[in-house]
């Protein structure tokens, strides 16, 4: 996938700082997603999205169907969570999730019939109150890797106008390349799930943000946009640099309106909503069928997996069973990481379950998880340049040993996003994320006293 210019596509507003160039590692972009065969059982815990965790409302012994409501919860940042194959509830209890903390979970053997549930069809929608509904009854949470329940994120307050939509297809992370096929297959529901957008939430103006790696994701997503002539140049495909971490959040919105969110603010601050383009893929298929997120598409790659593929899996499915569907091992796996390599998490055990947030699972072989030996700072800077946030490391990790509540606090790391661009420029092989998040601790810590 070589940088491309096609008429038509815009050029990013503002040029954003910092990030670095990664080795792009796009292996699996010329594969299609291909559906996994069900698994023998899922485990799907209560906690699968940022917010309150669901009760089960189902008990041991109970027969359920893909897509019933296995369990919910009366918090409002929250999202409901769906049996992913039909059978019958065999245990509820804590269930170990990749970050180490304990949540309750619903186990389900599965018939292999994968029977739907008898309640689901399309929701009916007619405002914007039935919209965010909907939304929310879907389970939807951001599939970007975030994990916010989307009905929470359209739920913006009164007095915030909303002008522009972003759509992320940036997926600026190494070896992940769903948001791609996603964009190659399924690009008439990302485009209906834009349009529906603006027709409920009232947004007059689109951008399609991709970054310039992506030839055939600029074609075929300007072919449809150029063919709706209803359009009136609402809705612009957006050529970004191919710079990581260019699919956050915040950098996303100053390349596609060159607005800045300040520290502690939201995008709706500024007038913009950010949406994953598999979520929003996701929200047409919703509405024209009512059947929830109950599985996910990943890629699964690293030189450790003997078949890498872009894989659709049901939610609850062990990761050793998604690798299994992948041939397996090839070698050794020394690392296993849920998610990128930039922002992913290292996780102990192949035993736990997908979950609606996990867009890659990637292994690596000793060969090439090198372990580098950290040595003295030298205050080259190269930290401080890298980071798209304008922080200074090497100040955060003095005052982070010092345990300065208060310095911390004038240093800014509450607004570190940890996206790892300070440790992967370090000539010193510092572990700056992890100092960040210790200096995000000693500020909880200071706070709790």
């Amino acid at each position: 996938m070589g940088k491309i210019h096609i008429p038509g596509v815009i050029k990013a507003v503002k040029k954003v700082r910092g990030g670095v160039k990664v080795a792009h590692h796009k292996n699996t972009a010329g594969l299609e997603v291909v559906r996994m065969p069900e698994p023998k059982q899922v485990i799907l815990p209560m906690q699968q999205h940022i917010g309150a965790p669901c009760t089960p409302t189902v008990k041991v012994g109970d027969t359920v169907k893909v897509g019933q409501v296995i369990g919910d919860s009366d918090k409002f940042v929250s999202a409901p969570i769906h049996a992913s194959v039909s059978g019958t509830v065999t245990a509820i209890g804590n269930v170990k999730l990749p970050g180490g903390a304990m949540v309750q979970g619903v186990t389900i053997e599965s018939d292999g019939l994968m029977e739907m549930y008898e309640g689901i069809k399309a929701p009916h929608v007619e405002t914007k109150e039935d919209f965010i509904k909907a939304i929310r009854d879907s389970g939807l949470v951001g599939l970007g890797g975030a994990g916010f329940p989307t009905h929470v994120k359209l739920r913006v307050p009164l007095e915030s106008h909303i002008d522009t939509l972003v759509i992320n297809a940036a997926e600026c992370e190494p070896y992940i390349t769903v948001d791609y096929r996603e964009c190659i297959e399924n690009s008439w529901d990302i485009y209906s799930g834009i349009r529906t957008m603006m027709e409920f939430l009232e947004i007059p103006n689109v951008v399609i943000a991709v970054e310039d790696n992506k030839p055939d994701a600029f074609r075929i997503l300007e072919q449809i946009v150029d063919g709706d002539s209803s359009a009136n140049g609402a809705i612009k495909i957006m050529q970004l640099e191919s710079r990581y971490p260019q699919g956050a959040e915040k950098m996303m919105v100053q390349s596609a309106t060159g607005r800045q969110i300040p520290p502690g603010k939201l995008p709706s601050d500024v007038g913009c909503m950010v949406m994953n383009v598999t979520s929003i893929a996701f929200i047409s298929r919703y509405l024209k069928t009512g059947k929830p997120l109950v599985s996910r598409s990943l890629t699964v790659d690293g030189m450790a997996i003997a078949e890498p593929k872009n894989v659709r899996v049901p939610i609850g499915t062990s990761i050793s069973d998604i690798i299994e569907f992948c041939g397996g091992f090839k070698a050794d796996p020394v690392k296993i990481i849920a998610g990128g390599p930039m922002m992913g998490a290292a996780i102990t055990s192949i035993d736990h379950p997908l979950s609606k947030s996990n867009n890659a699972i990637l292994a690596f072989s000793k060969e090439d998880a090198k372990v580098f030996t950290e040595t003295d700072c030298i205050r080259c800077g190269k930290c401080a340049t890298a980071c798209p946030m304008s922080l200074v490391p090497t100040r955060i990790v003095r005052n982070t040993k010092a345990k300065d509540a208060e310095a911390l606090l004038k240093d800014g790391v509450m607004v570190c996003m940890e996206c790892g661009s300070c440790a992967y420029s370090c000539p010193a092989k510092k572990p700056l994320v992890q100092h960040m998040r210790l200096a995000k601790a000693v500020i909880r810590e200071a706070g709790a006293k």
